[in-house]
């Protein structure tokens, strides 16, 4: 479907009670700032102006700056109209404290449960029985990125999974490529060290750790290939890490200075916009080739209450909401974005190959996990960051002293 076509069909799946010289000002703050971000925000800003609502912008760069800014306004008195934070329980407080506006009724209206897509997606956005947030996507770190062409001119393989990567990632920087471009924010880091725990081991064991908070199994010998992994990987990077953006190690790829990346679903907008082609000029692979699973996070779009639950805001607030889950919508924003649509009853035909395969992999309910953040509180995701950034970074930290750390998280992790 043509884009204007699109947006004349979303505008029309909306009343609207008013004309767009009264249309109602929504301040949405989201972090999608990079080229692939900016591409599939714009889908969405466009759609919800079509529904004649004004989406009046407030892009803040970079996830982990953009959380407490939000947080601040919302509990110091100055919402936004809407904002973007993560599926999970980073606006748990917030909720608690009676601060976003409850979207249950337009949820039942339109039976989000019987099409939102894995269940806890809208389970993270339920507290005590009543909705509070809208899933957009379905976004998973679980994934490899690599550039085709910096293994083929060099003459070398291209990886089908870590252990092939492995191989090569020496005979890669005898010919001066970066074998492995990393960002050293630490929510990158604690992402890479998600990844290798399932890829190397098995979803019962990502399991162990990230839900039952299992301290025997963060002892053993199963975490210990985590450790060993993560400290393997050491070798393979530059000395730019440090404070590198995730955007600007996918770039890394995608000009050819590194031959891979570990990074979520997202970095797939980077690839797009730069006009290369899944199967052609890179590869992905999900689980790191070894296990393919996805730990189904993503984005959520919350609606803070409006000073004096001012009507005609709120009811500009539910009308977005239920733009946001419209088939048209969900296909349209997540084909820019690289990520999977919260919906299993649209057309994704026209998905590349890297998103058909993240498709098939969800289609089955084993290959289903929690991200990091519905199973953690904030508290415990900081302290897992600071410690792989810690490890990451300095050579001089043991395997077995950043497991012993590691332990001690998971025993007081809530």
């Amino acid at each position: 479907m043509k884009f204007r076509n699109l947006v004349a069909a979303l505008a029309a799946t909306v009343a609207l009670p008013f004309s767009a010289a009264h249309a109602v000002d929504l301040e949405v703050t989201h972090w999608w700032t990079s080229g692939g971000e900016a591409a599939a925000v714009k889908v969405m800003a466009d759609a919800v102006n079509a529904a004649g609502i004004n989406w009046v912008d407030g892009a803040i760069a970079g996830g982990s700056n953009a959380r407490p800014i939000i947080i601040s306004r919302i509990t110091g008195g100055n919402p936004m109209g809407a904002t973007q934070l993560n599926t999970g329980r980073d606006a748990e407080d917030l909720v608690k404290a009676g601060l976003m506006t409850d979207l249950t009724a337009i949820a039942e209206k339109e039976g989000w449960k019987d099409f939102i897509r894995p269940a806890k997606l809208l389970d993270a956005c339920t507290y005590e029985g009543k909705i509070y947030c809208v899933p957009v996507n379905i976004h998973s770190f679980q994934w490899m990125w690599l550039n085709r062409g910096v293994y083929e001119s060099n003459g070398l393989k291209v990886p089908s999974n870590w252990n092939e990567f492995v191989e090569e990632a020496p005979k890669l920087k005898e010919k001066g490529v970066i074998p492995l471009a990393v960002g050293g924010e630490p929510w990158q880091l604690l992402g890479m060290a998600n990844v290798f725990l399932v890829a190397l081991n098995d979803a019962d064991f990502y399991k162990k750790i990230n839900v039952d908070k299992d301290a025997e199994a963060a002892a053993g010998p199963q975490m210990k290939k985590v450790f060993d992994a993560m400290a393997a990987a050491r070798n393979f990077v530059d000395d730019g890490t440090v404070g590198r953006s995730w955007n600007d190690a996918a770039n890394m790829v995608i000009t050819g200075k590194a031959g891979a990346q570990i990074m979520g679903d997202w970095a797939q907008g980077e690839f797009q916009v730069a006009g290369q082609t899944a199967g052609k000029e890179y590869d992905c692979l999900p689980g790191l080739g070894l296990n393919p699973v996805l730990d189904t996070g993503g984005d959520a779009f919350y609606f803070p209450r409006p000073k004096d639950d001012n009507p005609d805001v709120v009811d500009a607030q539910l009308k977005m909401a239920s733009l946001l889950v419209s088939k048209d919508l969900q296909v349209a924003f997540n084909l820019k974005k690289g990520s999977l649509p919260i919906r299993g009853d649209i057309d994704m035909s026209a998905a590349n190959a890297c998103m058909q395969k993240g498709i098939k992999i969800l289609d089955d309910p084993a290959n289903i996990l929690p991200a990091t953040e519905q199973a953690f509180s904030s508290d415990t995701q900081g302290q897992l960051e600071d410690l792989w950034v810690e490890f990451f970074n300095n050579p001089d930290m043991s395997v077995e002293e950043g497991q012993e750390r590691f332990v001690e998280i998971i025993e007081a992790a809530n």
